[in-house]
């Protein structure tokens, strides 16, 4: 056996900080006066920081592998830790758990900034819509081609009143109303287009407020049709599609 074959077996336990004092003496003064064995001692050294950093590396030769477990026989015996994972068996667990939080709570915040948008839009067709017929109510209102009724009811203190603005060009109708009397339950007054010829149209159904306020804004109406009067009834909360009589309030056309 040579000197090299002799240290080559010290040289993976020096590398492992495991050589025994006895035998580590004679192998430094021989790592002084080699220069091979010294390279041998630093691939050993970077073998185990290899074997440190990835799951394998090299194999120690088998001389210097039954050395180190006798060694370990000889350590006196102590009693078993709990045993306990190593963190890198569950750093996978860990990265996949970390990135499924993440995962929800992307999934939340873009589903609460989907709601946010969806609401946004919604009311943003909604006060479209509201401007749309406030328009068309102020052209009814202004339209100098409205027809102006006066619907009101006699011999009643306070006197109901109510005006009626329709344009027909445009079947557009606003009804308002004030100081209406208190109906009886489940019971609505309903305002009725009386045309110049056929029967009464139905343009309405409506309950006053607490003060006897109310207002009907463009109603279904047939196209075109010429008015005669406005009158009023009291029907079914749902409405008829004729006069229960009697009238409670009415207005002529001029």
């Amino acid at each position: 056996m040579t000197v090299h074959e002799q240290f080559a077996d010290d040289l993976a336990l020096y590398a492992l900080g495991s050589l025994a004092a006895a035998e580590r003496s004679p192998l430094e003064k021989h790592l002084d006066e080699c220069a091979g064995c010294r390279r041998e001692l630093e691939q050993r050294r970077g073998d185990m920081a290899l074997l440190a950093l990835s799951a394998a590396g090299p194999m120690p030769p088998l001389r210097a592998r039954q050395r180190l477990m006798e060694a370990i026989k000889r350590e006196p015996k102590r009693q078993a830790a709990p045993r306990r994972t190593a963190w890198w068996a569950i750093a996978g667990w860990v990265a996949a758990a970390a990135m499924a939080v993440v995962a929800i709570a992307e999934w939340r915040d873009s589903s609460a900034l989907l709601q946010e948008a969806l609401r946004w839009r919604t009311l943003s067709n909604q006060q479209a819509q509201e401007l749309e017929e406030a328009h068309k109510i102020v052209e009814t209102l202004r339209s100098p081609e409205a027809q102006v009724v006066n619907v009101t009811k006699t011999n009643a203190r306070p006197q109901p009143q109510g005006k009626a603005f329709y344009v027909r060009d445009r079947s557009s109708l606003i009804f308002l109303a004030s100081n209406m009397p208190a109906l009886p339950p489940r019971k609505a007054y309903e305002l009725w287009l009386i045309p110049k010829q056929g029967s009464p149209i139905p343009a309405g159904v409506f309950k006053p407020n607490e003060r006897g306020n109310a207002m009907v804004i463009n109603p279904p109406l047939p196209a075109g049709v010429e008015a005669k009067a406005f009158a009023i009834t009291i029907e079914p909360e749902s409405g008829s599609s004729v006069p229960t009589m009697p009238i409670e309030m009415m207005g002529a056309g001029e």
